[in-house]
């Protein structure tokens, strides 16, 4: 039977060099290979300033943290992503005021957001699901007009474009993930881009305690000042060697994905049971995360015993998100939302099936998966 896992990090030699190169050193942690990894990551998305952190989450939190986010304030939030993105505004003693999906992309509905703004309102968070772009002309056009701020949730989306311009550097910052199954990985890891200096500079050192000089920068070991409150969200040169090492692949990842999720979208396009959210289009190029397939109503309540016989014929599968955010036991009990809210958020969380284009997989992979799905739905149909 062939197995198809959802996820696989590619680590090669190149890698493990990279992690024995450190090893061998003395420095694993402020070292030059962060800062490298930095310059490289901004090559890619062509980003004036990159900022190495332990996490999408850090960055995300780090961003609010610097942008003085305090009890009372609210943010934008979408209601289909993942429960970091709530959880960085909540952290800080924010309010996140959700929004629901739109039901072509899965991406936040634009149509709620400005109506989602009050005078406590500090922030926009966007996510681009699963790698599709969000229309940002329209929510930096919101943005503008009552004077927001707009933090990108990047963490499915290295390689998302739109008009050319790479997610992140249309809001004042673009905060990107590296855990494993990502487009490239660090094991665990972060990245923030923006085009604001300052912003880079506060944020650089409010990554590491608020200490005004690192390592390399002091005339005396051991002796530096703290010019403001500071965590440690550090990336270590172990994690930065190996960001360097899958930069040098990412095109190519980034280029099977495309294929894959062509092939496998092709195969899957004319099941009626199904539909499929919008990937790329005219000027929105996806990172193409995954392909998640939405179960028509007759059978989403079939979804386990799908993911089941998937399962049983070596097909990995995932679901993104479980539950609509504000669904989830936390914010459902703090807020009061109840399971009725957010209808096309919803519909996608419980209704849905993500399915793997990762760089471990190719063409002949997709067709085997097209016909599981076939099988699949004839056998609960």
């Amino acid at each position: 039977m062939r197995v198809i896992p959802f996820g696989k990090p590619i680590i090669g030699d190149e890698e493990k060099g990279a992690v024995q190169g450190v090893l061998s050193g003395t420095v694993l942690v402020h070292g030059p290979k962060a800062l490298d990894f930095e310059r490289e990551f901004a090559l890619l998305t062509k980003a004036p300033f990159a900022v190495a952190v332990s996490s999408c989450t850090a960055a995300m939190h780090l961003f609010y943290f610097n942008l003085g986010l305090k009890k009372g304030d609210e943010v934008i939030v979408p209601a289909q992503t993942h429960t970091s993105t709530a959880h960085a505004v909540e952290v800080m003693g924010a309010k996140p005021v959700f929004v629901d999906a739109d039901e072509q992309t899965g991406n936040i509905d634009i149509d709620q957001i400005e109506d989602s703004i009050t005078e406590r309102t500090r922030a926009i968070s966007v996510v681009h699901f699963l790698g599709m772009p969000v229309d940002m002309k329209r929510v930096t056009a919101i943005s503008h007009k009552h004077g927001i701020p707009v933090l990108e949730d990047c963490a499915l989306a290295t390689g998302s474009k739109l008009d050319g311009i790479h997610a992140g550097l249309f809001g004042e910052c673009g905060c990107f993930s590296f855990y494993p199954v990502k487009h490239i990985t660090t094991g665990e890891g972060g990245m923030l881009i923006t085009k604001n200096e300052m912003i880079a500079r506060q944020i650089s050192s409010k990554k590491a305690f608020g200490i005004d000089r690192h390592h390399g920068e002091r005339a005396l070991p051991g002796v530096y000042d703290v010019e403001t409150l500071g965590l440690n969200y550090r990336m270590s040169e172990i994690q930065a060697a190996i960001g360097i090492e899958q930069l040098k692949r990412v095109e190519g990842f980034l280029r099977i994905r495309k294929e894959n999720y062509d092939e496998l979208a092709k195969g899957l396009s004319e099941l009626d049971e199904i539909d499929l959210l919008d990937s790329s289009h005219d000027s929105f190029e996806s990172s193409y995360y995954c392909l998640s397939i939405i179960l028509k109503d007759k059978i989403a309540g079939k979804r386990a015993s799908i993911v089941s016989y998937l399962k049983e014929n070596g097909i990995g599968t995932s679901v993104y998100y479980p539950k609509p955010v504000p669904h989830m036991q936390y914010y459902s009990a703090k807020y009061g939302y109840d399971q009725e809210s957010f209808p096309r958020a919803a519909r996608i969380s419980y209704s849905s099936i993500a399915l793997p284009v990762g760089p471990h997989l190719n063409i002949d992979d997709m067709q085997y998966m097209v016909d599981g799905v076939k099988k699949a739905l004839r056998e609960v149909m």
